[in-house]
């Protein structure tokens, strides 16, 4: 369940980046998910929900948006999604990483990250909105 410990490194990167204000309350946080980390949804909501108990961001919505997977061919110049494979043996679908088009190595452009895009906090007498990217 490496859900619960990328969970953890986000909570503790977001009350981190909130330590030099003075917050009253958060109302979300604002994390973007790739394809490629396999991290499920459902899993994060409720390790966000335990983890974040008895801290300013308890209450708080962790809102994800999914990142998908692309792809890069430094040989044909392909540049695009990755195409799936329906193994039975692993009773899930499973990127493949060669190049639709040729057939050739190709680089990950996006779907690795797991990224806070925004943390939505009151802040003393003022409501206002921090976007900052921080990898975790």
């Amino acid at each position: 369940m490496h859900e619960f410990s990328m969970t953890e490194m986000v909570v503790k990167q977001v009350l981190a980046s909130l330590s030099s204000y003075e917050v009253i309350k958060v109302e979300r946080v604002d994390l973007l998910v790739g394809e490629l980390t396999f991290l499920g949804e459902e899993q994060m909501k409720f390790a966000y929900d335990v983890l974040v108990k008895g801290t300013v961001l308890e209450g708080s919505e962790l809102r994800i948006t999914r990142s998908p997977a692309l792809v890069e061919c430094p040989a044909c110049g392909f540049r695009g999604p990755i195409t799936h494979e329906d193994n039975p043996a692993f009773h899930v679908t499973s990127p493949v990483f060669s190049c639709p088009e040729c057939g050739g190595r190709v680089e990950i452009i996006s779907g690795k990250e797991c990224t806070v895009t925004g943390i939505r906090a009151e802040v003393e007498d003022e409501e206002i909105s921090k976007e900052e990217k921080k990898e975790v």
